[in-house]
């Protein structure tokens, strides 16, 4: 069962790509007890499981610790925040939205020109960065400047809402992909494993390539998530997988092509233990696996994420049951690649 307390703790705490502390002291606390663990210079958390046995085939599992968000540019002279993004996010999904500025989470809202003050096509288009801003409600530059300050992370503000089949949260990107990882070291494993929760993914895949290179794998299982579009208006050959359908197992995308006989065992070992898998389809997209298959002399890499509706919002929607469907995958395919299940 999904420890659904655990996984709200991890999707609220804020940690846009370069400032994660927050998030690693929560996981922290959670394995401290169960493996050994070190930080990098970069802010890599590097933890070594032991198993029962030493691994036939040495296999690191990755997940990302960041989450998109905002960060502040300029204060202009009436305290307004100018801001730009971290990592890929939809204008779209900005504007009205309420967010926390900074260490001291001041509160504001992202604002535009008023409806009623547009000409012509104004209000047809999506603004730029350049003509939103943040309003704290300060009246001036010196205001605005003696709360927050110029570089400063700006999250999104959400709850985590969790219904019968669905949770409703920010940051499911990457936050399920670390819990999953959490609940393996908590396990009992078969075999000796590395985890890697690592930080800047979404600006370019920083962390992974690091944390690779530092654990030096044969294999790697990267634990993330991935856009769902099955929804009105969109033909069923684009949806590229769909809540309800089970853990999605990724062929290739724009980062990565995925090693064949991995992706085959993934498939097998869910129908082994009756879970549900799906395949993504699109060549979509891109994870860690991007930079952690490229590192040394190469890692054999195999994503397996969470179907997810509304991927880098403010709030995103995913299945219930996938959660539990890729929590079994993940432990058992991890224990079949660690017990020297493919060719080395």
């Amino acid at each position: 069962m999904v420890d659904y307390t655990l996984l709200k703790k991890l999707c609220l705490a804020d940690g846009i790509s370069g400032d994660e502390n927050s998030v690693r002291e929560i996981i922290i606390n959670e394995i401290k007890n169960y493996a050994e663990w070190r930080v990098d210079s970069l802010g890599n958390l590097l933890v070594h499981k032991k198993g029962k046995a030493p691994a036939k085939a040495r296999l690191m599992l990755s997940a990302h610790m960041d989450e998109v968000g905002l960060m502040v540019t300029d204060i202009t002279s009436g305290g307004y925040l100018k801001f730009d993004e971290v990592g890929g996010i939809d204008r779209r999904v900005l504007i009205g939205k309420q967010v926390a500025v900074g260490e001291n989470n001041i509160p504001g809202v992202i604002g535009i020109k008023p409806v009623h003050l547009c000409k012509g096509e104004e209000n047809k288009t999506i603004p730029e960065y350049s003509e939103m801003y943040i309003d704290i409600g300060a009246d001036s530059f010196e205001e605005a400047l003696s709360v927050v300050n110029y570089g400063d992370s700006v999250h999104y503000v959400s709850d985590f809402i969790e219904t019968e089949t669905s949770i409703n949260a920010k940051a499911n990107d990457d936050r399920f992909g670390c819990y999953v990882l959490i609940e393996l070291i908590k396990s009992e494993l078969d075999y000796d494993m590395d985890f890697a929760f690592v930080v800047q993914e979404e600006v370019g895949l920083r962390g992974a390539k690091t944390a690779a290179y530092t654990l030096d794998p044969e294999f790697a299982l990267v634990m993330e998530t991935t856009t769902s579009a099955e929804i009105p208006e969109i033909d069923k050959s684009k949806q590229v997988c769909a809540l309800g359908e089970g853990a999605v197992i990724s062929v290739m995308d724009r980062r990565t092509i995925y090693d064949k006989e991995m992706v085959s065992l993934a498939f097998d070992v869910a129908n082994q233990i009756g879970a549900k898998a799906q395949y993504k389809r699109a060549v979509a997209g891109g994870n860690d696996s991007g930079a952690i298959h490229q590192s040394r002399g190469g890692v054999r890499t195999l994503a397996i994420s969470l179907a997810c509706r509304y991927l880098h919002a403010p709030s995103t929607v995913a299945s219930k049951s996938d959660c539990e469907s890729i929590i079994a995958l993940a432990k058992e395919v991890s224990n079949q690649i660690a017990g020297g299940a493919l060719n080395r």
